[in-house]
């Protein structure tokens, strides 16, 4: 693993005709009161033509004797210049739901091949930002399956992904002891823990 020597060396400006992933946009709208003004914004390039989303977040969860663990990743993310903790995650490829690419991206990023339990209703990241979006889709591993004893990601060369479990009744605790070791903890997981600690204290 690499990503304890992953450090940005340099920053500047990114022309239109040099940008692969994003591109920068001006909007011209009218407020509640009819006043016309200007918003920047953010959008992907890779969204397919046919699909709503770019996106897929992935929850799965691991039934063990000791308790129910979540499956999380730790990965380098040059804009912060920090390891973040993150649910497995990708984009969305043409003609596929986002069902099929939780499941395709599931077995790329862990090894594991999981079932589509849930699929939410599509969720935007940062949306004074960017129009990025993207569903969630829930995903059961059944540890009898012989594929799952064993599992081998499948990551690209450029790819650098640590996988690791944690106990879902103790993910609020151990979001901020890895944010103290310095990580930076995704949004994703850090309201799903939230969501549970919320549940444990109001006792839902």
């Amino acid at each position: 693993m690499s990503m304890p020597g992953s450090k940005v060396l340099s920053t500047g400006p990114l022309s239109d005709s040099e940008a692969r992933w994003c591109k920068l946009v001006k909007i011209t709208y009218q407020d509640p009161l009819g006043t016309e003004r200007t918003w920047e914004s953010a959008e992907r390039r890779t969204r397919p033509a046919d699909a709503e989303i770019d996106g897929v977040g992935i929850v799965a969860i691991l039934d063990k004797p000791t308790g129910k663990e979540i499956i999380l990743q730790k990965q380098y993310r040059p804009p912060i210049d920090k390891i973040t903790i993150e649910v497995p995650a990708g984009l969305i490829d043409a003609g596929e739901t986002a069902e099929q690419a939780a499941v395709r991206e599931l077995k790329e990023e862990t090894g594991y091949v999981g079932i589509v339990n849930e699929t939410s209703p599509i969720m935007y990241n940062d949306p004074g930002f960017c129009n990025t979006n993207l569903r969630m889709v829930h995903v059961t591993i059944d540890m009898s399956l012989p594929a799952n004893q064993n599992p081998k990601p499948e990551l690209e060369e450029n790819e650098f992904i640590e996988v690791f479990t944690v106990p879902l009744a103790n993910l609020w605790e151990e979001c901020k002891k890895l944010e103290a070791e310095g990580c930076a903890i995704d949004a994703r997981v850090g309201t799903f823990a939230e969501g549970i600690l919320l549940a444990q204290r109001l006792k839902l």
